[in-house]
């Protein structure tokens, strides 16, 4: 072992050439320096990490913190959007490079993170700045390129973002899966299918294999651009899938209206114990809320409730809308109530549910707990309200709710707000009211307005009226079907069958199609559909033909014929009354389900005056519990009596 230098007290002092190599020399402490650093920064203490970095000597390089250091310290910013820290810790780099020419600023990992956390802060015009630093002749790496175009289309700058993945191209030539994802994000963004098959082109040229971020990209962008074909093209060749590709795929049905395969991938996607994500619930429930599959929404609740992880308001309101829309609301306050916290999606959710299923009184009520519990009511909550107050014939106090809209709550009325009122008032047969309103408001009137007025006419059979708001309506709306056919039984109830032959004539000239009556029910975990005048096979069926002469015998039921607006025979009508799809669906029902099971039907189009009957007949006789969810409204009927009592 060397032997250091020894001072003694007699002044007398000895030297070796031997030196001591287990001396700690400065470097070490440099070192020490750079490891509690790490420590710090692995920790979370940002503030003890910061002061030590600003310790440092900036005039001296040894005393600066290394690269590895800084991209930790960095890492922890970025995980915990600490802005401040990130800027500070940017500034000392600058100082390092200005005083001692010490220039980490240049170490691309360093350049990435820095963007990056500027990005995730929404500080895009400091990321640009860290991006540009050096000039054009510095030679950044793709990862730098890649990390500025992230930022871009995180903060909604999707256009920007393509720009740079051009100047890519012609920088690099080849380009990576970063790039790639990048790129097809921003062309989902964009809606941009165009460039978003150039990127695929050159993902199938690259050398390497897309990765599944690039494929999940891929079948988001063809989903969102309805190209489902090939979304599912790419689905079906991923060598790999996540919940990410699912709930992509998913997604994209939705919005093709393939609500039914939806349900298909969903239940395929848990049959493979892929799990899901909040993103999955809050597009699938709105899928089981469509259809009516009350039971498919309760399985995707009772999975919620055994999660660890606690759903967020978003996926909870979903839940409340689902229930709401399958009618059944007392399920639909449990979700409410058990709420931790609720936002004002929560109330106006509730509300909602309330006045489509009828229940004003409730509707009302919860307006009210609403206000006291400090929540502002928006737009939205008074076009629940109206809109109930509409269907449910409370004439007064919609008109009062509008005012009060106005002066109480500050909240301007919009079009919707005002065809809801004028729907409040047609219905009731106020028309010249109506008619003020229409005159007096502050905008032209929309369709929506137009078409609330169209509907009180039918209601009350207002021929030259309806003709002329008819008018207005072609010339808003031509290509909607709709109007035509709203005009069409206009003529029929009068009887009017020349001007009736006139319109159909009219809308098979512009090439247009009446949507055909279709009705769907939930039974033994499959979607079942029927169509007007369809289902004949079943319909001829000895099992259908005995539940329908035991309900006819005993309810002694006689088809009203007056709902069949069509110049055709009275048993051709009779017929055809007795093949709507609400009715289809209502036999199907009782011979497929249990004695006593409530059913739950959803038709596209409004009920008939005699379908409405008939089903409060069957569920006299039968003791069922049938919900009926048309177009406008909700319909319980119970005992012969229905929720609506007979006003829609």
């Amino acid at each position: 072992m060397g032997i250091p230098a020894i001072s003694l007290s007699t002044n007398l002092t000895v030297s070796t050439n031997i030196t001591a190599t287990s001396t700690p020399t400065k470097p070490h402490k440099h070192r020490l320096h750079n490891s509690t650093l790490k420590s710090l920064s692995k920790s979370g203490k940002l503030d003890e990490a910061l002061r030590l970095i600003e310790s440092s000597p900036s005039k001296s390089p040894a005393a600066a913190p290394d690269a590895e250091a800084c991209a930790l310290f960095l890492h922890s910013c970025i995980s915990r959007k600490a802005l401040k820290h990130g800027q500070r810790l940017y500034l000392q780099l600058l100082l390092y490079r200005a005083r001692s020419n010490h220039d980490l600023l240049s170490n691309p990992r360093l350049k990435s993170k820095l963007i990056t956390l500027f990005s995730v802060c929404g500080r895009v015009d400091e990321a640009r700045r860290v991006f540009e630093d050096g000039g054009e002749d510095v030679d950044l790496p793709e990862s730098v390129w890649v990390a500025m175009g992230i930022g871009y289309s995180r903060n909604g700058y999707p256009k920007e973002a393509l720009f740079l993945y051009y100047e890519m191209v012609c920088r690099f030539g080849q380009l990576g899966n970063f790039a790639f994802s990048m790129a097809l994000k921003a062309c989902s963004d964009l809606d941009d299918l165009r460039t978003g098959r150039a990127v695929h082109a050159q993902v199938v040229k690259a050398t390497e294999d897309p990765d599944q971020v690039v494929n999940n990209a891929l079948v988001r962008l063809y989903s969102e651009d309805g190209c489902l074909e090939e979304a599912i093209r790419v689905f079906d060749e991923m060598p790999q899938r996540n919940v990410v590709s699912w709930n992509s795929l998913i997604g994209g049905l939705v919005k093709k209206d393939g609500v039914f395969e939806a349900m298909e991938a969903f239940r395929i996607m848990q049959g493979k114990g892929m799990g899901f994500s909040w993103v999955t619930l809050t597009t699938i429930l709105p899928v089981c809320a469509r259809v009516t599959a009350l039971v498919s929404g309760k399985e995707i609740h009772a999975v919620m409730v055994k999660s660890t992880a606690k759903p967020d308001a978003p996926v909870l309101n979903s839940l409340m809308d689902m229930y709401a829309k399958c009618g059944a609301m007392d399920y639909c306050r449990r979700a409410f109530d058990g709420m931790q916290s609720k936002d004002l999606s929560s109330w106006n959710t509730l509300i909602t549910g309330y006045a489509i299923n009828g229940l004003m009184t409730e509707a009302m009520e919860s307006f009210q707990e609403m206000i006291c519990s400090g929540f502002s009511p928006d737009g939205i909550t008074f076009i629940a309200l109206l809109s109930g107050c509409s269907h449910a014939g409370l004439t007064d106090e919609g008109c009062r709710l509008f005012e009060r809209m106005k002066i109480e709550y500050a909240v301007s009325p919009t079009a919707e707000h005002y065809a809801c009122l004028v729907d409040v008032l047609g219905r009731a047969g106020r028309i010249e009211e109506a008619l003020e309103i229409v005159k007096n408001m502050p905008f032209k009137p929309t369709g929506s307005i137009w078409g609330s007025l169209l509907n009180s006419c039918r209601i009350h059979g207002l021929v030259p009226l309806g003709e002329a708001v008819a008018k207005q309506l072609f010339e808003l709306e031509p290509d909607n079907v709709g109007n035509y056919v709203m005009l069409s039984n206009i003529y029929a109830s009068a009887g009017m069958w020349e001007s009736v032959r006139t319109v159909r004539e009219l809308i098979e000239k512009m090439g247009m199609k009446k949507e055909a009556g279709c009705s769907w029910l939930h039974v033994k975990s499959k979607i079942h559909t029927f169509v007007a005048g369809g289902s004949n096979e079943f319909r001829n069926s000895a099992e259908y033909n005995k539940v329908w002469k035991r309900l006819m015998e005993e309810a002694g039921y006689v088809p009203d014929t007056g709902v069949v607006l069509h110049d055709v025979s009275e048993e051709t009508r009779a017929m055809w009354v007795c093949g709507h799809s609400e009715r289809i669906a209502t036999m199907f029902a009782l011979i497929n389900t249990g004695s006593g099971m409530p059913i739950r039907i959803t038709k596209n189009l409004r009920v008939c005056l005699d379908c409405h009957s008939w089903v409060k007949i069957v569920s006299k006789v039968t003791g069922r519990v049938i919900v009926l969810r048309d177009t406008n409204r909700f319909h319980h009927f119970k005992d012969g009596m229905c929720s609506c009592n007979d006003y829609w």
